[in-house]
């Protein structure tokens, strides 16, 4: 049986990513700041398939919290197969100038420095076991910028080439690396974003279908059945009714 680490576990895609590896039978190991979410997500899993949950609550852009909790977990959790690094977020849509500074480190230590932290304390554990499997969750934000996102596509961007460069480091160890980068899908994304401003978030995706939580999951789903010398890449998805990153169809 497979184990799998899944940050941000507690909500939207990574939520949904983890019912979808339980359902492949993958025990999981849920992270995230909110305990008592990833409980629930805990008792209601092992309710629906039969693997067992361990759940690691932190604050992935605490490098001593990461840290502490990787080198604690038992040691039959340990041999890590997969880590998905799905926790992110988006905090404001303003210009450059206009921007504030508390939301581009809080975009950047979660996007940027919680990715690399978790990184760094897992991907040993792949090394030492000679296999495994690192799936970065990026954005359609790390391939193109857009006015007012200045700095969280810059984020994403370095995710891009972070995945990028982590391939190559893991090629001689044989660890597969792959990105997701989605487009506009319903979360909490857009709430997070507008700091809890629920009709703002709605007009994000009105007049046009999103790409779901589960979408995502179904992608990942795809990627973790390759066979063992396939390895994807780069996954670029979007809803129908999105061209680009500004470029919609809204009814």
């Amino acid at each position: 049986m497979k184990t799998a680490i899944v940050t941000g576990a507690t909500a939207g895609i990574g939520k949904a990513i983890a019912y979808k590896l339980a359902s492949l039978n993958y025990n999981l190991i849920i992270t995230g700041r909110r305990a008592e979410k990833l409980s629930e997500l805990q008792k209601d899993i092992t309710k629906k398939y039969s693997v067992k949950i361990l759940e690691c609550s932190f604050d992935i852009r605490v490098k001593e919290e990461v840290e502490k909790a990787i080198k604690s977990l038992p040691k039959e959790w340990q041999n890590i197969d997969l880590l998905v690094n799905n926790a992110g977020l988006a905090a404001g849509l303003n210009s450059l100038q206009e921007g504030d500074i508390d939301d581009w480190e809080q975009m950047i230590d979660t996007n940027i420095k919680g990715l690399l932290y978790i990184t760094r304390q897992v991907s040993p554990l792949m090394i030492q076991q000679k296999k495994g499997h690192i799936i970065n969750i990026g954005s359609i934000a790390g391939k193109e910028v857009y006015a007012n996102g200045t700095v969280y596509c810059a984020t994403k961007h370095a995710v891009d080439a972070l995945n990028k460069g982590m391939r190559i480091d893991m090629l001689p160890h044989g660890i597969k690396v792959s990105a997701i980068n989605p487009g506009m899908v319903d979360t909490e994304f857009s709430l997070v974003r507008f700091k809890g401003d629920t009709e703002k978030a709605k007009t994000v995706y009105q007049g046009l279908t999103p790409l779901y939580a589960e979408d995502i999951a179904e992608a990942v789903e795809f990627i973790v059945t390759r066979p063992k010398h396939v390895n994807i890449n780069d996954m670029l998805i979007m809803p129908t009714d999105q061209a680009s990153a500004t470029i919609t169809n809204r009814i």
